[in-house]
């Protein structure tokens, strides 16, 4: 590979090196040293020449040049200096100054926190110039803060007028014609469970019994397909930003409103296109038929986790009174996830259980508390829900020996396993391994020291 150029994206490390991530198939990220990154900032897009490490070390990446800048503000402290007004990054990566002209104050003065636009960046022994383009609020508040990662992850706060006007051209999109061509699900008891700050929702789920005693189970998402076409201004613009960003209380949505919180939301009570997939689940928890169609829905009720863990486990009367006519469904959600998550347990799933925080936001919006968030039978029943669904469509994509992404976990390597054996044994756990560790084998001993230190 001797002068051989690469063209990547730099990740910079706080220490000043970074490496080039070359989108080339078996070939590993390329180590740059810190005294070979030159100007380039966090996420540029640089050509690099790879040369020979010192010490013989492995290769090594130069870089010759920034393709393409990708870093055009950032947040930081305006200081003066003399006479001259300098910002210094909150991004310690950022290793060069931003002089900020008298003119590009915008009102700033000295000690306060400022997004600065760059003008010019860095060259030799050049500093970059920058101008201010706002000025941020009071550091710790919530509102600052969310502000300022937007900024420093480059995240896109707004949508463009082209990606508004195709998003409400999508409003004509729903019609009864549309409707006639697809399977009409809206007779069917279908409910969506999410948390209780949820805002959009995008999968939802019904039962019921079979004439054979096997579980019908429906889980529909919102068909999003239908209404942003493959190359489409608001495509390109989910392709940009890649997901939705989620904040206390916020959110900077991938799809514009009219989509994320509408069209492809599945509200109670109103039309709405989806993607269906209906399992027949046997009482062994077996898939013993499965379908797939494009499908129209109406939910009868939007439920959250808790109203689910009131209704199931603790039988509150008040809660099961209000959702009465639904109460024998969810019981029978209850068998159904009993049914596929005995058959899951029984070929050796692992269920860690791990804690998930939640961040508790008061009336005024500050952070009140970080608290461990609940997990009980209303998860649960969702999750064994979801798995189901994905692994019914994987089955058949590949027996249709169609193009598919599998997510899979490798299995674990002898060395770690040898050293959970050790951490197995110095807590007291007498356990031996062979040479073929079963996923089962490690469920088993989840299981046995659930609870346990």
């Amino acid at each position: 590979m001797k002068n051989k150029r690469i063209i990547g994206e730099i990740r910079l490390h706080r220490d000043g090196y970074g490496f080039v991530a070359t989108g080339i198939a078996k070939q590993k990220d390329v180590f740059v040293p810190a005294r070979a990154v030159s100007d380039a900032l966090h996420t540029d897009l640089v050509e690099i020449k790879l040369v020979a490490g010192r010490a013989g070390k492995s290769e090594e990446g130069h870089v010759i040049q920034v393709v393409e800048r990708r870093v055009k503000e950032m947040t930081g402290r305006l200081e003066r200096v003399g006479k001259q007004y300098r910002v210094i990054a909150d991004d310690v990566r950022v290793r060069r100054m931003i002089i900020v002209p008298d003119n590009k104050l915008n009102g700033a003065k000295h000690g306060q926190g400022v997004v600065v636009e760059i003008t010019k960046y860095a060259s030799g022994s050049e500093h970059m110039l920058g101008k201010v383009v706002s000025i941020l609020g009071k550091r710790g508040d919530l509102d600052t803060e969310k502000f300022a990662i937007t900024v420093n992850h480059h995240l896109s706060r707004e949508f463009s007028d082209k990606v508004l006007k195709e998003a409400d051209n999508c409003l004509s999109f729903m019609s009864e014609k549309i409707i006639k061509k697809r399977k009409d699900l809206r007779n069917i008891d279908f409910v969506t469970i999410d948390g209780e700050t949820a805002k959009d929702f995008d999968d939802a789920v019904a039962v019921s019994r079979t004439s054979k005693g096997n579980i019908r189970l429906w889980v529909s998402i919102a068909d999003v397909s239908y209404f942003v076409k493959e190359n489409s201004v608001i495509d390109n613009e989910a392709y940009n930003r890649g997901t939705s960003v989620y904040f206390p209380g916020d959110c900077l949505p991938m799809l514009p409103e009219q989509l994320s919180n509408d069209l492809c939301s599945l509200k109670p009570k109103v039309d709405r296109l989806t993607m269906t997939v209906q399992m027949d689940i046997d009482c062994n928890g077996g898939v013993v038929e499965k379908t797939f169609y494009e499908s129209v829905i109406r939910s009868k009720q939007r439920m959250t986790y808790t109203d689910l863990k009131k209704i199931l486990v603790e039988k509150d009367l008040h809660v099961r009174e209000k959702h009465n006519n639904l109460v024998p469904q969810f019981e029978l959600m209850e068998e159904c996830f009993k049914r596929l998550r005995k058959k899951r347990e029984n070929r050796g799933a692992i269920d860690f259980d791990l804690p998930e925080p939640e961040i508790v936001v008061s009336l005024t919006g500050n952070v009140d508390d970080i608290a461990k968030a609940d997990r009980h039978l209303g998860h649960m029943i969702i999750e064994e829900f979801m798995i189901a669904a994905n692994e019914a469509v994987a089955e058949y994509l590949t027996e249709m020996k169609s193009n598919c992404v599998y997510r899979v976990h490798a299995h674990p390597e002898k060395d770690k396993i040898n050293a959970f054996a050790i951490l197995l044994h110095n807590l007291g756990y007498k356990i031996s391994f062979g040479d073929d560790v079963s996923a089962g084998d490690l469920a088993k001993i989840v299981e046995m020291v659930k609870g346990k230190p």
